[in-house]
């Protein structure tokens, strides 16, 4: 026990020395080709990952877990794990991939590839392809509909989106919005998406009961990133041309506010609670912090050469181990401590075919298996070292999660 208890203070020194919200910010330039990592808490880089070739598109797993990275110049999508911020696998995709998304689940990883017109589907437990997706031509931002029913992927040159079905991987239906899609975010009650249209400087809003387009707002000059609020109450819009961002009100389609921010806004993410945005700045090699309150840049972080992360590029995780409280209060261990087996009890799991994966303080996998149960789960793995490990029950609509002792 003397063991066990010396390593839980470890823990705990780490975590306090994390943050616990994380940017991603892909640096495509030829002289960095890296990912740097910034503090939230703090505005400044923490960490430099290497990447592929050209990092591009970046989208963070709900759980925070991992961040996955499309890497243009050598048709790959890297996987980083936030734990200990180091690539943890490479997928090979098709070509010039350029946006990416992650399912609500977590379960699947969508990656638009320019210059096949494909989109890769991605099976996140096997870290391989499952499912290529014919689109139009070419395919750049795409996302993920709150329910993981469907997925929009834009079509850069055919001035269309693509409507896929994600229980089928075939395409529902397409439909014109205006020139040069570029970007794509989802409202959080899903019933609305939001697309740029970098040639006429536009943002169209598509109904995702209807999938047709209901507004057309005016924004800034090619307009590229997009991303919604938490609250679904304001979209900012990243402004290439005249490096601005436009706020727009969501309940009355018009902008709000012009922020002026770095040379060349490009990608553009969201912190969880509302309260900050960050805004890469292509040609400027910085990233802009919002504040939200008052619609002013109060910080801005040099980070690598250009600077995209084209998607959502904000992750919830700590750095290092992850904090020993915040557990689900709808799910429960018995007993822990416990040898390796053991009863999960989860009796507010509202789907019955989910998913269980268990890691151990540096992220790494070290038990999955689906979940039937509705229930309860007896879970018998002795063969895992002593040790404190990480457990969590992801499905298309929740994420549950908590730690147990092996002893």
């Amino acid at each position: 026990m003397k063991q066990i208890v010396t390593f839980l203070v470890v823990a705990f020194f780490l975590v306090m020395n994390a943050d616990g919200q994380t940017a991603y910010i892909a640096n495509n330039g030829s002289n960095s080709n890296n990912i740097s990592v910034i503090d939230l808490a703090t505005n400044t880089v923490i960490d430099s990952i290497p990447a592929a070739s050209c990092p591009q598109g970046v989208s963070v797993s709900p759980d925070g877990n991992k961040v996955y990275v499309a890497n243009v110049c050598d048709n790959t999508v890297i996987v980083i794990n936030t734990f200990t911020n180091t690539v943890s696998d490479t997928i090979p995709v098709g070509h010039i991939p350029e946006g990416i998304s992650v399912s609500p689940d977590g379960s699947k990883v969508y990656v638009s590839n320019n210059l096949d017109s494909t989109v890769s589907v991605i099976n996140t437990y096997t870290d391989s392809v499952s499912a290529i997706i014919s689109v139009g031509f070419p395919p750049f931002g795409i996302c993920v509909s709150s329910d993981g029913s469907k997925v929009f992927v834009d079509n850069h040159l055919t001035n269309t989106v693509s409507i896929i079905n994600t229980t089928t991987n075939t395409i529902l239906g397409s439909l014109t919005v205006g020139g040069n899609p570029f970007g794509l975010s989802i409202s959080p009650d899903g019933t609305k998406v939001y697309v740029t249209n970098t040639h006429d400087s536009t943002v169209s809003v598509i109904n995702t009961a209807t999938n047709a387009v209901t507004a057309i707002i005016n924004v800034g000059p090619y307009p590229d990133g997009i991303a919604v609020s938490p609250d679904g109450s304001k979209i900012y819009v990243a402004n290439d041309g005249d490096n601005t961002v436009s706020v727009i009100n969501a309940a009355t389609n018009t902008v709000s506010a012009t922020v002026l921010v770095g040379l060349g806004s490009y990608g553009i993410s969201i912190s969880p609670d509302g309260s900050k945005v960050y805004v890469t700045n292509l040609y400027g090699s910085s990233v802009s912090v919002i504040n939200t309150s008052t619609n002013t840049v109060s910080a801005t972080i040099i980070v690598g050469d250009n600077p995209t992360s084209f998607g959502n590029f904000i992750s919830t995780h700590t750095t290092g181990i992850p904090s020993l409280n915040g557990e689900s209060s709808t799910i429960s261990i018995y007993p822990n401590p416990n040898n390796g087996t053991f009863t999960l009890f989860y009796p507010q799991l509202s789907i019955p075919n989910s998913q269980l994966l268990i890691t151990d303080v540096l992220g790494n996998e070290v038990y999955a298996e689906a979940i039937i149960n509705q229930q309860s789960s007896i879970i018998n793995i002795p063969n895992l070292s002593n040790g404190v490990y990480f457990y969590q029950i992801t499905n298309n609509k929740e994420i549950l999660r908590g730690k147990f002792i092996k002893e």
